[in-house]
């Protein structure tokens, strides 16, 4: 069964759903599906087609196309991705959703007829979604919707009625890492930041944060992982608080690193000022037994049970975030017993088996619900 899978981004660009699909693709492949990736170019210099791991990659500069206005490069574009479907055939188009990679789906529908099936990762509270928003269109032109989280759910069936019987909640999923959790560090301790460095992300709040808790706690190290535009603004705010030695941002790591990394941290750190759906970091901590500590807002408060897997403060509450880090640094049973429950939670709730699982069913009744209303 041939599935076209529509991302924004896909490997070497790393974030949650890139994370996510480098790990359920070829999971779902070993269960006789066959995959071609539609992405983006992002900001690196990749070629428009290459392979990973035997699925053929295609990525179209939609955004750029769109952005600039280009309608001549919009056209060609649409041509390419009616092309593509014309001769990939897929069973079913399994789009996450951006809208500047929906306008192009949802353009060529009638290219090669196949069920959408819509997963929403983006906070989209508060959106329009009438007829003629793209965000409507694409919800109301899909055959399923799923959504991250049970707030990502609610948040887009408030917005689309309409989805509500044709919409469900599959939590992302994460394999096992090969490598067990150590034992976690206290002298010195390690905090850990890890994702995307922009705005949204908040790691500028946890440098705020630790100019005055390396008072009380003077061999601990804030470690950034990760990489993006607002890197240089972090790096300044370090310095000019006197944390440059304190402070260590590693850049880029690889995914297969990452376990590595968390399993030499104390405590896991996910700030976010937004809504985030769900944080593929929250999991990949827990599976390593790492205490978490992220904002209470959108998914994350399904991730990260309070006071069991981790702790919770309120958005841009600099005090609640110094006080729940120094917790969990002045309590290391309390945060090896989190660690413990958050592994446990992740293993049974977010495993990569599970979430594969209920894919492969949904990619089944979808293709089967639409060839036999053909064949009707």
């Amino acid at each position: 069964m041939r599935i076209l899978y529509w991302t924004p981004l896909f490997w070497p660009n790393i974030g949650g759903i890139e994370t996510l699909s480098i790990n359920a693709l070829p999971a779902l492949q070993r269960r006789n599906y066959e995959f071609v990736v539609v992405a983006s170019h992002n900001e690196l210099n990749l070629p428009d087609e290459m392979n990973y791991n035997g699925i053929p990659i295609y990525r179209f500069q939609f955004w750029k196309a769109l952005t600039k206005r280009d309608l001549t490069e919009v056209v060609r574009l649409q041509k390419r991705v009616a092309y593509l479907k014309r001769t990939f055939k897929p069973d079913l188009v399994h789009l996450h959703f951006p809208g500047h990679l929906a306008y192009f789906h949802v353009s060529t529908l009638n290219a090669h007829p196949a069920p959408t099936l819509l997963t929403v990762h983006t906070d989209f509270y508060g959106t329009r979604g009438d007829q003629n928003t793209m965000f409507g269109k694409v919800l109301r032109s899909s055959a399923w919707t799923t959504a991250v989280s049970e707030s990502t759910l609610s948040d887009i069936s408030q917005i689309v009625p309409e989805i509500l019987n044709r919409s469900s909640v599959i939590y992302n999923g994460l394999e096992a890492p090969k490598i067990l959790p150590e034992p976690i560090p206290f002298d010195p301790p390690r905090i850990l930041c890890i994702g995307r460095l922009v705005h949204d992300k908040g790691f500028d709040l946890v440098i705020t944060v630790f100019a005055p808790l390396i008072h009380s706690f003077p061999q601990a190290r804030l470690i950034i992982a990760g990489d993006g535009p607002a890197r240089e603004d972090l790096e300044r705010q370090a310095a000019a608080l006197g944390l440059k030695d304190a402070v260590e941002f590693t850049g880029w790591i690889s995914p297969n690193k990452v376990p590595e990394l968390i399993n030499k941290a104390t405590v896991v750190v996910i700030p976010s000022r937004y809504r985030e759906p769900f944080a593929i970091v929250a999991v990949e901590a827990a599976q390593m037994a790492r205490p978490v500590i992220a904002t209470r807002i959108g998914g994350l408060t399904e991730s990260v049970i309070h006071k069991q897997t981790g702790l919770l403060f309120e958005m841009e509450n600099v005090q609640g975030l110094f006080e729940a880090i120094s917790f969990i640094l002045d309590h290391p049973d309390t945060a090896m017993r989190m660690g413990h429950n958050g592994r446990a939670r992740a293993l049974d709730i977010f495993g990569l088996e599970k979430y594969v699982d209920a894919y492969d069913r949904l990619y089944l009744r979808l293709i089967n619900e639409a060839e036999n209303a053909h064949s009707a």
